[in-house]
């Protein structure tokens, strides 16, 4: 499947793989945008390219953009940022509702108080949400360098807050969807959801909607869902999950690429002593699935801890310090930076027990640490191996 994108091609090709880091400003976090300097963009921008990386993921926040549902802000700043990331020859994707970040949710007043209504479900809200997201994606796709726009970061994150069926998150996401298209031809509009859209039996996100909305599947590999407990830092189950992660969204949509759109060295699951093992390793395992269309690092830079409140986790997982400095993580991502790497086949496979289209409540059959997921891990000590989706010849 290859899309019509603005000199950003879906295609898996043998060289280089699209390699790119989640942006976590330096100076204020995300609350920077607040306070914005296009010079702190800049000089965050040239840690990245330093690194060889192709691309950014971007983060405007929603409640400041669009503080009342019939008021929509300029997105200047956020332009700005789009040049900035040309200047280094970097694309980017835009995400459009936080949301979600690093534990926090933000959310615009006319959705709280005595107005809370569910953003899923309410007619208005999604109103509300269908005017800012046009107006965000049209502003962001006059940019050249701007190859896709995602509906949110995690927005399975705002559940159970607000109120959802799995009816209800669908036909909120096929919604955006198509406004995203509408408003930004020619880049692709992509939906993503945290792991438990995979991995727990109720949650009302499906794995079907992350492999059928949008025009490829994203997916968020974190080894402290409880894989790193299983055979600890630098095991296989851990080094192995995001390639396991990217087969299970394979196997449930054979053909369709795949982007690991978060992956990062979490503390205390992965010692700092650790990090850089840690990458190398989960870069080794994951590189040459041929489903993976790119990886895009969590995150850029760290949290600065006279910021408080954030679980302790969060401050770390920059690739640099917030004084930019390089940290072991960002000189191994660098190492595989300026290395070739080549989509191959996997002639091995594993047959996967369940259907996940047609079967969600079974998700915990494939959960890390499922009877599944081990022999997927011990298969994968032998070498490449995909996961064949169940029931093939029933779905043709």
């Amino acid at each position: 499947m290859v899309l019509a994108l603005k000199r950003f091609s879906l295609k898996r090709v043998t060289t280089s793989l699209r390699l790119g880091a989640n942006y976590v400003p330096s100076a204020g976090w995300f609350y920077s945008w607040l306070d914005f300097s296009a010079d702190a963009v800049r000089r965050d921008f040239a840690d990245l390219a330093g690194l060889g990386l192709d691309h950014v993921r971007v983060f405007p926040i929603w409640p400041w953009i669009q503080p009342n549902r019939g008021l929509l802000r300029p997105v200047d700043d956020l332009l700005t940022t789009l040049d900035i990331a040309a200047e280094f020859g970097l694309e980017v994707a835009v995400d459009l509702l936080q949301g979600h970040l690093s534990s926090f949710d933000f959310l615009p007043s006319w959705v709280l108080t005595w107005h809370r209504r569910s953003v899923f479900t309410d007619r208005d809200v999604r109103d509300g949400i269908a005017a800012y997201a046009a107006y965000v994606s049209e502003a962001a796709a006059s940019r050249a360098n701007v190859f896709a726009i995602t509906l949110g970061n995690e927005v399975n994150n705002l559940w159970p807050a607000n109120p959802a069926t799995p009816e209800a998150s669908r036909a909120w996401a096929a919604e955006l969807v198509d406004v995203v298209r509408e408003a930004a031809p020619g880049v692709a509009a992509l939906y993503s959801v945290y792991d438990d859209a995979w991995y727990a039996p109720d949650h009302p996100f499906h794995p079907a909607d992350a492999v059928e909305l949008g025009d490829l599947t994203t997916v968020h590999s974190w080894v402290f869902n409880g894989t790193s407990r299983i055979d600890g830092p630098l095991g296989p189950a851990t080094l192995t999950h995001a390639d396991y992660l990217v087969s299970l969204a394979a196997a449930a949509a054979p053909g369709r690429p795949v982007w690991l759109q978060e992956v990062g060295v979490p503390r205390p699951d992965v010692p700092a002593g650790n990090a850089a093992a840690f990458v190398r390793g989960t870069l080794a395992a994951v590189a040459d699935n041929p489903a993976l269309w790119g990886v895009t690092w969590w995150s850029s830079h760290d949290i600065d801890r006279s910021l408080l409140d954030f679980p302790d986790r969060e401050y770390d997982l920059g690739l640099f310090t917030t004084d930019h400095r390089r940290k072991p993580a960002a000189e191994a991502l660098a190492e595989f930076a300026g290395t070739t790497r080549a989509a191959a086949a996997r002639p091995t496979a594993v047959a996967c027990p369940v259907d996940l289209l047609t079967e969600p409540h079974r998700r915990a059959e494939v959960a890390p640490g499922s009877a599944f997921h081990l022999e997927w891990v011990r298969r994968r000590q032998e070498g490449p191996v995909m996961i064949e989706p169940a029931h093939v010849s029933a779905r043709g």
